[in-house]
Formats: C-alpha cells, sequence, structure tokens
C-alpha cells in the first residue's frame, strides 16, 4: 500500500454554518463545497489549505457517528485520510497486517470518493480513514 498524500482532515463541529463562519472570516479560507452525506447521517463542507483538504462534519442524525462523537467527545478533530491509489488492494493488506477495519469494503463517501475507515484500536488511537478517486484511476 502507498499513501500518496493527506487527503483531509475531519473536524466535527456542532454547527455546520457557524463553523463555515469562522473558517472563512476568521482564517480566511473559502468554502469550495457543501454536501450531504445520507447514508452516514452526515452534512460536509470542505476548504483546501494549499494541497490539503479541512472536512467539516455536521451531524444529521444525533445516532449517526458524528452525531455520537460530538455527544462523546465534544467538536474537534474526528479523522485523517490519506489518498491511496488501490483501496480494496490497500485493505486487503491492511486486514492481513491485522489491523482491525471498520469498513471491509470500499463505500461511497463525499464528493464522489470510494472510501473505507479503519479503527482507531489498530490505528494507535487515531481514526484513520483510507480514500480513492475512482476517476483517477
Amino acid at each position: 500500500m502507498k499513501l500518496s498524500h493527506i487527503e483531509h482532515i475531519g473536524i466535527a463541529v456542532k454547527n455546520l454554518n457557524e463553523a463555515i463562519a469562522y473558517y472563512e472570516n476568521v482564517l480566511g479560507l473559502k468554502c469550495y463545497a457543501i454536501e450531504e452525506v445520507a447514508d452516514q447521517k452526515v452534512k460536509t463542507a470542505f476548504f483546501m489549505v494549499g494541497q490539503t483538504k479541512i472536512e467539516l462534519l455536521e451531524a444529521t442524525d444525533p445516532e449517526g457517528s458524528i452525531g455520537k462523537f460530538i455527544e462523546k467527545r465534544g467538536e474537534g478533530i474526528h479523522h485523517i485520510a490519506f489518498a491511496v491509489d488501490n483501496l480494496p488492494s490497500a485493505l486487503t493488506e491492511l486486514e492481513e497486517k491485522s489491523i482491525q477495519l471498520i469498513d471491509k469494503q470500499p463505500r461511497k463517501g463525499a464528493e464522489g470518493l470510494n472510501i473505507a475507515f479503519l479503527h482507531p484500536k489498530s490505528t494507535k488511537g487515531v481514526l484513520t480513514e483510507l480514500c480513492e478517486d475512482p476517476v483517477k484511476k
């Protein structure tokens, strides 16, 4: 498996509009996309910082993973995402190395990417997402 770059850093927020205002008005960044990912019970907003994206995540359902995260831990960094060229192969390789997979098969994520999460119990406490752009294959 070869990681090509940090795809994005996911940050859980209680209120997407307030968080967008902070990133735009205080940090001077520009939100370039807002998207709801219904099956993940989340609404996202994206910003570019150099070559890396910041993904803000607001729960659309308190029972979804972001809703539960905020209830338990509050707002803050939720995950780091790395880009890979071949996600199915990466998942196979990681499973062979005894890494606990949350997603054993890729699924659709925001921005049309194929994604899969690795459990923080086997990634030194960091929820890790792998992303593959199916257009760049």
